[in-house]
């Protein structure tokens, strides 16, 4: 029968233990001089050798003909152990065996002397799913066991052991391997098992292994089953599901450019050749994760993961600003939380790449310094140019009208008498202003409040008003359309006065309500001139609705109610 590799190649001695020399060496030295304690916690992430130096440690206490601490591997006793037929060494999963019932029935048991070998050893895997009653039935036996007793706890999240527990075992923390030691037994194991396999292939599983030996080894024996012959970095990537370093450093290209449709064909065509998102995600975040350190660590080129080659993270980190990656790592992590409780993952991807490429769509804070930053590198750069507003075209001096009945604003208007005077302080014709009366109640004239607008030019204000209104109305929700028809002109207009719209209401709620849509307004007005177009709003026309006139029919409105309304002459 077919055996996996990572059983087929487990460490049977100390000195096999990859990446673990602190803990083996103190291991070796206790057996040696014969100071073992009654109870080891081995803690650490997955496949790291905490349950293969457990196994080790119970052939070595009871092996008949140890060699510098390390079993035989040929007495009895270690082959017993080795083909788990030894009654005296058992390993419990504490995952199913987590009640305080099964506790207490190893307790009845461990006050047996053992009947094949020297010692009883219990290796108690995953003892951090136990409940607290049943810590608490252990705690006396691990705290005083009877001799010829051995526990060995093993754990991979020692916060969950209680206190109590861990004062009484000696702990021994096994590290994450190296990419190193993963790929030398990789290409070992290979070898032994005459498997082809490129050094790409070899560095690309040792990445994914994610520093677990048994991570690695199971890679290996799924890409080796899977290859049709030998085994390359692209076996490796379709055997795996995952999108590779050319598709990611692409999908990265397209978001530097912001080109949002190449950006979700290529995101379509990974998921349709079957990529699985979780690891896409993991790849993209990998990636991000790269570039942040080169950009804001770059005397650290140890902490490079390597999911792209470095060839390509050199030519991308220009693209991108620390803010933006940080932004980007942040966001991807967020959205691969998620999958856990999302219904449909492929459009949590899609929105966070679109999400990825145009900061504008995001609304959290992040995404604002994003953008801010991105502008100051472009203004850092000197390729931020500010915008041109175009100056309208000068009108071309119309003639002379020769009839004598032609209107007023149709003919020339005289030269003034004096340049630096007002034009209120100038004489006009004669002819054309007629004589006032004389007398006291003749009031003075008073000079208008600016130049008289022609009618070409008020023409032009109103048709762009009314070309606002039509594009506006199909963005906007039907509760916010009305101020926009034609029928609302009276309540609601505005006149473009060179870069700035002035938007005029009738009253104080109606301008209320025009204001929250002063960002489609300058979208819009943006739109036609051409420009960025300042919005302003006011309360009635200044033309016509000056204050004084406003006061006035207010006091007109007063009188039609005296007897609530006592207005002092």
């Amino acid at each position: 029968m077919y055996q996996a590799l990572y059983r087929k190649y487990r460490p049977q001695t100390f000195d096999e233990v990859v990446g673990q020399i602190g803990v083996t060496q103190t291991l070796q030295a206790q057996l040696q001089s014969g100071k073992l304690s009654h109870a080891y916690l081995f803690t650490g992430s997955r496949g790291t050798g905490k349950t293969s130096c457990a196994k080790i440690l119970a052939k070595a206490v009871n092996c008949e003909h140890p060699e510098n601490g390390n079993p035989c591997n040929k007495c009895r006793a270690c082959l017993a152990i080795d083909s788990g037929s030894c009654m005296d060494v058992l390993e419990i999963d504490a995952a199913s065996n987590n009640g305080v019932d099964n506790v207490r029935a190893l307790r009845d048991d461990a006050i047996y002397p053992p009947a094949e070998v020297k010692m009883r050893v219990y290796i108690i895997d995953e003892v951090h799913m136990l409940s607290i009653s049943a810590f608490n039935a252990l705690l006396k036996l691990i705290e005083e066991p009877p001799a010829h007793l051995l526990f060995i706890l093993a754990t991979t999240e020692l916060h969950k052991v209680p206190a109590t527990i861990l004062s009484r075992c000696q702990r021994f923390s096994f590290r994450r391997l190296l990419p190193e030691d993963i790929g030398a037994r990789i290409n070992e194991c290979a070898l032994r098992e005459g498997i082809e396999i490129d050094d790409q292939a070899i560095a690309l599983l040792s990445r994914l292994a994610d520093g677990a030996m048994r991570d690695g080894m199971s890679l290996l024996d799924q890409c080796a089953s899977a290859a049709q012959g030998r085994v390359t970095a692209d076996t490796v990537y379709r055997c795996l599901g995952l999108a590779g370093e050319r598709s990611t450093a692409e999908l990265l290209t397209y978001i530097a450019d912001g080109d949002r449709e190449k950006l979700l064909s290529a995101f379509s065509s990974l998921y349709s050749s079957g990529k699985d998102l979780g690891a896409m995600v993991d790849e993209l975040t990998g990636a991000c994760r790269d570039l942040l350190i080169m950009k804001t660590a770059p005397k650290a080129p140890a902490l490079i993961s390597g999911v792209i080659d470095p060839a390509l993270l050199t030519r991308l980190l220009p693209r991108f600003t620390s803010e933006q990656l940080l932004r980007m790592t942040t966001l991807l992590q967020d959205t691969a939380s998620g999958f856990n409780r999302s219904a449909n993952r492929r459009i949590d991807v899609e929105l966070c790449l679109l999400k990825l490429c145009d900061p504008r769509l995001d609304a959290d804070p992040a995404a604002l310094t994003d953008r801010l930053s991105r502008l100051e590198a472009l203004a850092a750069s000197g390729t931020l140019a500010r915008p041109v507003v175009p100056t309208p075209p000068e009108k071309p001096d119309a003639p002379a009208p020769q009839d004598e009945d032609a209107p007023p604003w149709a003919q020339d208007a005289p030269p003034p008498q004096d340049a630096d005077a007002p034009p209120w302080a100038q004489d006009a014709p004669p002819e054309k202003i007629p004589a006032a009366p004389a007398g006291p109640e003749c009031p003075a004239r008073k000079a208008p409040q600016q130049p008289p607008v022609e009618p070409a030019a008020h023409a032009a204000q109103e048709d762009f008003w009314k070309k606002l209104c039509t594009v506006i109305l199909p963005t906007l929700s039907f509760r916010d359309q009305w101020m926009f028809r034609p029928e609302a002109r009276e309540r609601v207009h505005g006149r473009l006065d060179g870069s700035i719209l002035r938007v005029s209401a009738c009253d104080v709620f109606t301008m209320g309500m025009a204001e929250k849509l002063k960002d489609p307004i300058a979208r819009a007005a943006l739109q036609l001139a051409g420009a960025p177009v300042r919005v302003v709003f006011a309360v009635g026309d200044e033309k016509t609705d000056g204050g004084q006139d406003a006061f006035a029919r207010l006091l007109d409105r007063a009188k039609e109610y005296p007897d609530i309304i006592h207005i002092k002459e």
